[in-house]
C-alpha cells in the first residue's frame, strides 16, 4: 500500500460553522497541524495547506474553503500540484451512518450521500482513503440541518480525546491506513 501524503479534513468555512458536525474534518486536519509543528496554513488551491513532518514523512494538509458541495475543486488541484495520487490521499469526514465517536476507515466505495464525497469522487474518482467519524444520526428531521449544528458539550467533552488518539494514531493511519488500538 502506497503512504498517504495528503489528509483532507472536510468542513464548511466560517465562524458559524467552527464546532458542527459537518467541521469534524477541518477539527482533525487542526489537532494534527498543531501536534506536529506545522509551518502555518496559507491560502492556495481554494482552501488552506499546510506541511507537516510525521516520523519523517512528509504530508499536506487541506482544508478547502469551498464548502462541503464543492470540495472536489479544492482537493483535485492540490493533488495535481503536489503530484498526489488517489491512493496516497485521506479524506477525513462526518458520517451520520456511524454512532457517535464510532471511527472506520475504507478505500473507495460510494459516498452514502456525502455531498463533500460525491464531489470529491466527480474530480478524482473513488479510490481514496477515508476516515469516516461518526456523528450520529438524528431521530427526526432534516439530516442537512442536523449536521450543521454544534456538538453538544457532552460531545466535545469526548469528541475530543477521541481526536487526540486519532492524531496519536496519524503515523500508522499513513503507513497502513490502520486505526491500531482504536479499531
Amino acid at each position: 500500500m502506497p503512504k498517504i501524503k495528503m489528509i483532507i479534513g472536510l468542513g464548511n468555512v466560517g465562524a458559524k460553522y467552527a464546532l458542527t458536525r459537518h467541521n469534524v474534518g477541518f477539527l482533525f486536519v487542526d489537532a494534527l497541524a498543531h501536534t506536529f509543528n506545522f509551518d502555518g496554513f496559507k491560502e492556495k488551491f481554494k482552501g488552506e495547506f499546510s506541511k507537516v513532518t510525521i516520523d519523517s514523512d512528509p504530508v499536506i494538509l487541506l482544508k478547502p474553503h469551498t464548502f462541503m458541495n464543492l470540495s472536489g475543486q479544492s482537493v483535485q488541484p492540490a493533488m495535481q500540484f503536489f503530484k498526489i495520487k488517489p491512493e496516497e490521499l485521506f479524506v477525513v469526514h462526518d458520517d451520520i451512518d456511524l454512532k457517535f465517536s464510532e471511527v472506520k476507515i475504507k478505500c473507495g466505495g460510494g459516498d452514502a450521500g456525502h455531498n463533500g464525497l460525491k464531489d470529491i469522487t466527480r474530480a478524482i474518482g473513488k479510490d481514496y482513503w477515508r476516515l469516516r467519524i461518526g456523528v450520529g444520526r438524528p431521530e427526526f428531521g432534516d439530516v442537512s440541518d442536523y449536521v450543521l449544528q454544534k456538538f453538544s458539550k457532552e460531545q466535545l467533552d469526548s469528541l475530543v480525546p477521541l481526536l487526540e488518539k486519532l492524531v496519536d494514531q496519524t503515523p500508522t493511519l499513513i503507513t497502513d491506513c490502520n486505526l491500531g488500538s482504536l479499531s
